[in-house]
């Protein structure tokens, strides 16, 4: 259970970090809310997550899957180039976080 709720943790930090990006300094109100909710779920399931995982383990792969996401969505978006090269630095982010999930 406690790598489900650290996967969906990451989900949602890309949700909040996309939804920071939005607010344009927190003078948006939909994404600020979306951001503050986002925050609170990711952190209480980061924290639920580190009860039974290792510390390092659970924030490298909650970082690395909101990493991997928030760089995809905005690539996807157009905010950010997508190019062969990129895409292949965020599959060796997933790479390495699998590896996390396999060697535990």
């Amino acid at each position: 259970m406690a790598w489900f709720v650290l996967v969906l943790s990451g989900v949602l930090e890309a949700v909040w970090a996309t939804a920071l990006g939005r607010s344009e300094g927190f003078t948006r109100l939909a994404p600020t809310v979306v951001f503050v909710l986002g925050l609170i779920a990711s952190m209480l399931g980061l924290a639920y997550a580190m009860r039974s995982l290792p510390v390092g383990t659970a924030y490298a792969v909650w970082v690395g899957i909101g990493a991997a996401l928030t760089a995809g969505y905005a690539m996807a978006t157009g905010e950010e180039p997508l190019t062969a090269l990129r895409v292949l630095l965020l599959l060796g982010i997933v790479g390495c976080v699998v590896g996390l999930k396999l060697t535990h």
